[in-house]
């Protein structure tokens, strides 16, 4: 299996190996291959990030690792080991016995996440119904927990409903319940998306201090780049439903060896050094995903393409003992010949 010299030099087996999966949606317009041919491993106790543009397929993946997918969606290929067992053929009971212990996650939307209609009291405790121990036991954990996700006086805002709370500390509420069950994977759906850009910075360094301490693996589904940076060991870059490049923060961010992943950077905002009034973007939209591809899928808006792009899927070409990357541009033969 190609991935093996990713994982090599690790002795522990991955808490989440994922391996050639496949995913589509079926319409009255055809088959949408929404995920294709996706592999990799979340690590134990590491944050793994996934980044891409609005419809690269970040959010589909960490759906389809919870089992939350809509009827019309089919796994086509592949497997998803968790702990070692393939989610993908558990029986459905099994499969939901993981979500909210083993398996956990945080929403994007703070503001739908919560059932509006009862208290955080409630919600909280209901969340724990794996573990042990009495009523009053849960919502000491639930208090202990709201106090270290920084909610301030927890003994009196666990009594309220999620209206009265704002985004920002919905967001925290929300935090404190995925991990209150100590999960062994916790996957982030871009869970700073729906908060101003101070709030995101105090919730990633929550994320980051929360994951340190309970020891648990981390998916973190974002667009921003910064925020990946901050929080995450590891970054998979993924464009049209493929993982087009992965590694090690430092190789992505210092040292991006696919057209797509530079082009991602450039438009950081973060990295921009002079004033202007416009961002830079990347020309050119993601492809439809309808019917089968031939050649690299981000050849339209690649400004090096050439017509091996056009005829050829490219392979994956390895940098280092820690990156790879899907990119023609990457053969050597290639290179020597040039």
């Amino acid at each position: 299996m190609r991935r093996d010299h990713l994982t090599s030099h690790t002795s522990a087996r991955p808490v989440l190996e994922i391996r050639d999966l496949n995913l589509d949606f079926g319409t009255p317009r055809g088959r949408i291959h929404a995920l294709r041919d996706v592999s990799l491993d979340v690590p134990a106790a590491k944050v793994i990030g996934i980044v891409g543009e609005s419809g690269s397929g970040k959010s589909t993946l960490a759906y389809t690792v919870m089992g939350l997918l809509p009827e019309n969606a089919d796994v086509s290929t592949g497997s998803i080991l968790f702990e070692g067992k393939d989610l993908l053929k558990l029986p459905a009971l099994a499969r939901r016995r993981l979500l909210g212990d083993r398996l956990s996650m945080i929403f994007q939307d703070p503001m739908t996440a919560l059932n509006p209609v009862r208290t955080v009291e409630s919600q909280m405790i209901d969340i724990q119904h794996h573990e042990q121990g009495s009523r009053s036991e849960k919502l000491a954990r639930a208090l202990d927990m709201l106090q270290r996700v920084g909610i301030p006086d927890p003994q009196t805002r666990i009594g309220a409903y999620p209206h009265h709370f704002s985004g920002g500390m919905r967001q925290r509420v929300c935090i404190a319940m995925a991990l209150l069950v100590k999960p062994a994977l916790l996957i982030a759906d871009e869970p700073t998306t729906a908060l101003d850009a101070t709030l995101e910075v105090q919730i990633i360094h929550l994320l980051k201090d929360l994951q340190k301490e309970i020891g648990c693996s981390v998916l973190f589904v974002s667009h921003h780049l910064g925020a990946v940076a901050e929080l995450c060991d590891r970054v998979v870059v993924m464009y049209a439903g493929e993982v087009v490049e992965e590694g090690t923060v430092r190789d992505i961010f210092h040292n991006p060896a696919h057209p797509y992943t530079r082009a991602l950077l450039e438009c950081d905002p973060g990295r921009i050094r002079q004033k202007t009034r416009t961002l830079p973007t990347i020309p050119g939209e993601i492809p439809s995903l309808l019917g089968s591809k031939k050649g690299c899928i981000f050849r339209a808006r690649c400004p090096q393409a050439f017509n091996r792009c056009v005829q050829e899927s490219p392979i994956e070409y390895r940098m280092g003992l820690d990156q790879v990357a899907r990119c023609h541009l990457l053969d050597k033969k290639r290179l020597v010949s040039a």
